[in-house]
C-alpha cells in the first residue's frame, strides 16, 4: 500500500487522537496501513532474520508499510528498544504520529521513558536528528514531564544553530511555559531572531493560557508593529481576555484590526466580539456588531440572547429568540434560550410554548416535549386550541400517536389545523383506514374536510408507493367540488420521485400542466431530481427552459437541481456555469457541484472547489465529505482518500457514517489494497453493512481475488439473501476460475429461495423516444439493421486492436456461442442504436440497470476512438464517460 499523509493528529484508519489514546491494545486491523505481516513470524530471531532482509531490499520499496510492521513486529516479543530504534530512524521518511507510538509502545508493557533513552543511546552514537524529529522529541519530553532532557536538547539546538527553526522554538516556548512559567517561555521567545507569524501566535497563546492577559494584549500590539498576522484562534482568545479584563478600549482596537484586515466574516470572532462588549456592559455595541454580522450561527444567537438575559432585558431577549426562529435558528437553541428565560423570570404565554414545541418536534426531543406539556397543564393552557394542536403535531412526529390521540380527543372546539394534523400523522404513518375513519367522524362532526386534509391523504399514498390510491383522491377532491392545486400534484410526483419512479412522476407533470396548474419551485426542484435520478437529459433541458420562461432560476433549490441534474447527466460544463453564476452558493450549491465531478472521476477538480468553498468561509458538512472520498475513489487517489477521511473528525469534528467507510473500503479496494480492505473493515465502529461489503466483492472481482471475494460472499448473503446481484457476481468470479460446481451451487440457493435474475435492459433517448433493449420480452423492431450496424463496427474496431473478451460470458459453452452472446448485450445494442440514429458527433447516451461488463467496457473506448464521439453510460455501479479510446473510470469499476 502507498505511504498515507498523515496530519498532525491522526495517523490511524480515520482515528482522532483521543481515539488513538484510548485504544487498548496494538492490533493490526487498527493499523493495517502500516502494520501487517509479511509471513509467519514465530520468534525474535526470525523477525530480527527478516528486518535483515528488508535493510537489503531496494529503496523503491514500500518504506512505511515494513518500518510500521517491523515496529508491530518487535513490540509483540518485547524487544521495545529495536521498536523505538525503528521509529527514530525510519522518521526521517514517515512522519509517523508521536503520541501513537508511546501509547502503543506502552501496550505492550513497555516503559514510556525508555523511548527516550533510545534517543540519547543514537545521539550519543553520533546519529544526527533533522529539525522535524527534533520537534518530535521535544514534544515527547512535554508529555512525559521530562524537562531536563528537554533542556539538554534546547542545549545541542543551540550548539547546532537549530535555535532559528521556528517550529522547534514554538515546541520549546509550550514546554517552558508548561513547566517552568511563561517567563521562561517568553525569554525563549525573545532569543528567537526570526519572529515569524506562527512563533508569535504561539507565544500570544501561551501567556493567554497563563492567564497573563495585560501581557498578552502588549504582545499583540508589539504583534501589529512586527506587521506579524494574529490567527482566528488568537483573536478569539485576546477578545475573551478583554472581556474578562472590562478592557474596553483594547477590545475596541482588536475589533478595528477585525475589520482592517478583512476578519469579520469569521462568525467566531463576530460572536466574540459581540460577547466582549456584553462583559464590558455596551449592549447597545454588542448589538450593533451582531447586526452586522451577515451568518448567524448558533453560537451568535446564543451569545446576543444570553447577553441581553443577564443585563436583565427580557422582553428584549423574547423578541431576538422569536427573530432567531424565523430566521432558521436552530430548535435546539430555540429551546435552549427558551429554557434559560424561564429561568430568569420570564413567564411563557400559549404563543411562546408553541414555539417551544416546534422546536421540540424539530429535534425529536421527546422528554422535553413531556416537560413543557407538564407546564401547559399547570398553566392552564391545555384548552387552548394551537397549543393542543401542536401537542398533537409533536406526539406525532416522535412516533406517539397514542398520545396524541389522547391530546387530541380531550381537546375541546378543535378546530381544522387539529383535524388535519392527525390525519396527515396517520398518512405519515402509512395507517391510512384510521386516517379514513377519522375523516369521516370529522363530517359527522360538521366539519367541513378542505384542501389540506386531501392532500395529506394524496402525499400520504404516494410516499408510500401507492400511486393510484392517491390519483383517486384527487378525483375525490374534483368530485367535491374542489380544484387539486399545485401541492396535491407536486405531492404526487414527489412520491413518485421518493420511490424511484420517475417517469410516472414526468406523466403526472403533464397532466398537471393539462389541467392549467402552474407549478411552483418545489415541483420543478422535485422534477429535476426525477430528470437526474433516470437521466433523462433531454427532459430536464425542457425543465431547465421553462425554468428560465417563468423566472425561477433565481431560486437557490432550483439552481442547484440544475447542477445535480447535469452533473448526473454528464454536462459538467452547463452544470458548472449553472454554479459559476449563482452569486451567493449554499453548501448544497458546492456539494452537488463536487459530486458531479466526483462521479466521473474527476477528483482534481473536486479538490479545487473544496478548496474554494473553505476560502469562501462555507464549512463542510458530512455530504461534502462523501463527495470528496467519491472524487477519491473513482479517480484512484488514495492518498488524499486518507487525508480527508482523517480531516473529517480531525478538522471539522464530524463524525464518518457507513456511507465514508464503504467510500473508503471502496477506494482500498479498487486500488488493489484487499487485505487493507479487510482490516478497515474489522476497525470500523459501526457494522459493516451491504455496501461495504459489496464494495469489496466488486474489487475481488477486478482484482480477482477468490479468497477475499469468498469472505466478502459470505457477509453479503447473510445480510441481503434475496439480492439477485450479489449472487450473479458472485457466480462472475467462479466462473473466471472455471469452478462451475461452485456457480451451480450458488444457482441451487437461489432456486431454494425463489431469487431470480431481473430483466437486464438498456435504454437510450433520441429525440422524444426510449428506446428499450431487453433480454427479455419483444424485440426491437429495428433489430435486424442494428445487429448489421454492430457487425460493421466491431469489423472496423478489430483493425483498432479491439479483441472479444469471452471470459466475460460466464455461461459454461463453446467459445463460439460467447462471441454470440457478447454481441446481444444490450448496452452493444443500445449504442449502435445511438450510432445509427444521431447525427454530428452529439455524445451517445445509454443507461443501463446492472454492471457493465469488461468486454461492453473495451467496445466503448473503442467506439468513442473510432467514432469520435462521446459516449456517456450509467451502469447499476457507476456513471462512465468515453472520450478518445479512454473511460474517466480509469478502468476501475
Amino acid at each position: 500500500m502507498p505511504p498515507r499523509s498523515h496530519s498532525p493528529s491522526s495517523i490511524s484508519l480515520g482515528m482522532s487522537e483521543a481515539q488513538l489514546v484510548s485504544s487498548p491494545q496494538f492490533s493490526p486491523p487498527k493499523f493495517s496501513p502500516f502494520f501487517h505481516p509479511f509471513g509467519e513470524i514465530r520468534t525474535l530471531n526470525s523477525v530480527r532474520e527478516l528486518h535483515a532482509q528488508i535493510i537489503k531490499m531496494p529503496k523503491k520499496r514500500n518504506l512505511v508499510t515494513m518500518d510500521g510492521s517491523m515496529m508491530r513486529n518487535y513490540l509483540q516479543f518485547g524487544d521495545f528498544e529495536s521498536a523505538t530504534k525503528v521509529f527514530f530512524v525510519g522518521f526521517a521518511r514517515n512522519y509517523l504520529l508521536w503520541n501513537s507510538f508511546i501509547e502503543e509502545f506502552a501496550s505492550f508493557g513497555g516503559d514510556s521513558h525508555e523511548i527516550l533513552a533510545v534517543f540519547k543511546e543514537l545521539h550519543d552514537k553520533g546519529v544526527k536528528f533533522d529539525s522535524k524529529a527534533l520537534t518530535v522529541v521535544l514534544k515527547i519530553c512535554l508529555a512525559l514531564m521530562e524537562l531536563w532532557l528537554g533542556m539538554e536538547v534546547h542545549a545541542c539546538l543551540v550548539k547546532r544553530g537549530f535555535h532559528v527553526d521556528v517550529h522547534l522554538s514554538c515546541a520549546l516556548i509550550n514546554l517552558y511555559e508548561k513547566y517552568l512559567g511563561i517567563d521562561g517561555a517568553n525569554q525563549v521567545f525573545d532569543e528567537t531572531p526570526l519572529q515569524e507569524d506562527f512563533l508569535w501566535n504561539t507565544i500570544v497563546m501561551a501567556n493567554l493560557r497563563s492567564e497573563k492577559w495585560e501581557d498578552a494584549l502588549e504582545l499583540f500590539r508589539r504583534m501589529q508593529s512586527a506587521s506579524a498576522k494574529a490567527t482566528d484562534g488568537t483573536i478569539v482568545k485576546l477578545l475573551q481576555a478583554c472581556g474578562k479584563l472590562r478592557a474596553l478600549n483594547e477590545g475596541k482596537q482588536i475589533h478595528g484590526y477585525v475589520i482592517r484586515f478583512g476578519r469579520v466574516s469569521n462568525t467566531s470572532i463576530c460572536n466574540s466580539i459581540v460577547s466582549m462588549y456584553s462583559r464590558n456592559n455596551r449592549l447597545e455595541l454588542a448589538r450593533v456588531a451582531f447586526d452586522s454580522t451577515e451568518d448567524h450561527n448558533s453560537a451568535s444567537w446564543n451569545s446576543i440572547i444570553s447577553s441581553y438575559a443577564v443585563n436583565d432585558c427580557l422582553n428584549g431577549a423574547w423578541d431576538l429568540l422569536q427573530e432567531m426562529e424565523s430566521s432558521g435558528g436552530s430548535y435546539e437553541n430555540v429551546l435552549t434560550n427558551f429554557r434559560s428565560l424561564q429561568s430568569a423570570g420570564f413567564k411563557p404565554d400559549s404563543c411562546s410554548i408553541t414555539s417551544a414545541l416546534q422546536a421540540v418536534i424539530g429535534l425529536g426531543c421527546f422528554n422535553l416535549g413531556k416537560e413543557i406539556h407538564g407546564y401547559i397543564m399547570r398553566s392552564k393552557l391545555e384548552y387552548d386550541v394551537y397549543v393542543c394542536t401542536s401537542l398533537v403535531d409533536k406526539y406525532i412526529k416522535n412516533d406517539c400517536l397514542d398520545k396524541a390521540e389522547v391530546v387530541f380527543h380531550h381537546t375541546k372546539n378543535k378546530n381544522i389545523c387539529a383535524w388535519n394534523s392527525l390525519i396527515s400523522g396517520y398518512t405519515y404513518k402509512g395507517l391510512f383506514d384510521n386516517a379514513e375513519k377519522l375523516l369521516n367522524q370529522m363530517k359527522e362532526e360538521g366539519i367541513k374536510p378542505d384542501l389540506v386534509t386531501w392532500n395529506s391523504l394524496v402525499s400520504g399514498y404516494s410516499m408510500s408507493g401507492r400511486s393510484e390510491e392517491a390519483l383517486a383522491v384527487i378525483n375525490r377532491i374534483k368530485s367535491l367540488g374542489l380544484t387539486p392545486n399545485v401541492v396535491s400534484w407536486t405531492a404526487m410526483i414527489s412520491g413518485c420521485c421518493q420511490n424511484e419512479n420517475y417517469m410516472d412522476a414526468l406523466q403526472f407533470f403533464s397532466q398537471m400542466q393539462e389541467e392549467n396548474v402552474k407549478p411552483n419551485s418545489t415541483t420543478i426542484c422535485t422534477l429535476l431530481r426525477a430528470c437526474a435520478g433516470s437521466s433523462l437529459l433531454k427532459i430536464g433541458e425542457e425543465i431547465h427552459c421553462f425554468s428560465m420562461r417563468h423566472g425561477f432560476l433565481d431560486d437557490i433549490y432550483i439552481a442547484t437541481a440544475l447542477i445535480d441534474m447535469y452533473g448526473k447527466g454528464g454536462k459538467l460544463k452547463v452544470a458548472h456555469e449553472v454554479f459559476r453564476n449563482i452569486k451567493e452558493k449554499t453548501l448544497p450549491c458546492w456539494n452537488c457541484m463536487m459530486m458531479g465531478y466526483a462521479i466521473y472521476g474527476h477528483g482534481e477538480e473536486v479538490f479545487t472547489l473544496f478548496d474554494e468553498m473553505r476560502k469562501t468561509g462555507v464549512r463542510p458538512d458530512a455530504i461534502t465529505f462523501t463527495a470528496l472520498l467519491s472524487g477519491c475513489k473513482n479517480s484512484g487517489l488514495v492518498m488524499d482518500g486518507w487525508k480527508y477521511f482523517d480531516s473529517m473528525k480531525t478538522d471539522y469534528n464530524i463524525n464518518p457514517t457507513i456511507e465514508h467507510y464503504s467510500c473508503m473500503v471502496d477506494l482500498l479496494g479498487k486500488a488493489g489494497f484487499l487485505d487493507e480492505a479487510l482490516d478497515f473493515i474489522h476497525a470500523v465502529p459501526q457494522k459493516a453493512d451491504a455496501s461495504i461489503w459489496g464494495a469489496v466483492l466488486a474489487a475481488c472481482r477486478l482484482h480477482k481475488d477468490i479468497k477475499i471475494a469468498e469472505i466478502a460472499a459470505r457477509n453479503l448473503l447473510r445480510l441481503e439473501p434475496y439480492n439477485s446481484a450479489n449472487y450473479a457476481l458472485m457466480m462472475n468470479i467462479y466462473s473466471t476460475f472455471d469452478r462451475w460446481g461452485d456457480v451451480e451451487r450458488l444457482k441451487e440457493s437461489m432456486t431454494a429461495l425463489g431469487v431470480k435474475i431481473p430483466n437486464v435492459w438498456s435504454w437510450i433517448q433520441v429525440k422524444q423516444t426510449i428506446h428499450v433493449f431487453s433480454t427479455e420480452g419483444k424485440s426491437h423492431p429495428e433489430e435486424g439493421e442494428i445487429y448489421f450496424e454492430l457487425y460493421q463496427l466491431i469489423s472496423e474496431i478489430k483493425k483498432l486492436g479491439y479483441v472479444l473478451d469471452i471470459n466475460c460470458v460466464h455461461q459454461n459453452i463453446d467459445d463460439s456461442e460467447k462471441e454470440k452472446v457478447l454481441l446481444s448485450h444490450t448496452e452493444k445494442l443500445a449504442m449502435t442504436y445511438g450510432l445509427m440514429k444521431t447525427k454530428g458527433g452529439s455524445p451517445i447516451r445509454v443507461v443501463k440497470n446492472t454492471r457493465i461488463c469488461h468486454d461492453c467496457h473495451t467496445t466503448a473506448k473503442y467506439i468513442s476512438l473510432a467514432r469520435n464521439r462521446e459516449i456517456f453510460l450509467r451502469d447499476g455501479g457507476r456513471f462512465h464517460h468515453f472520450m478518445n479510446g479512454e473511460c474517466s473510470c480509469k478502468d476501475r469499476w
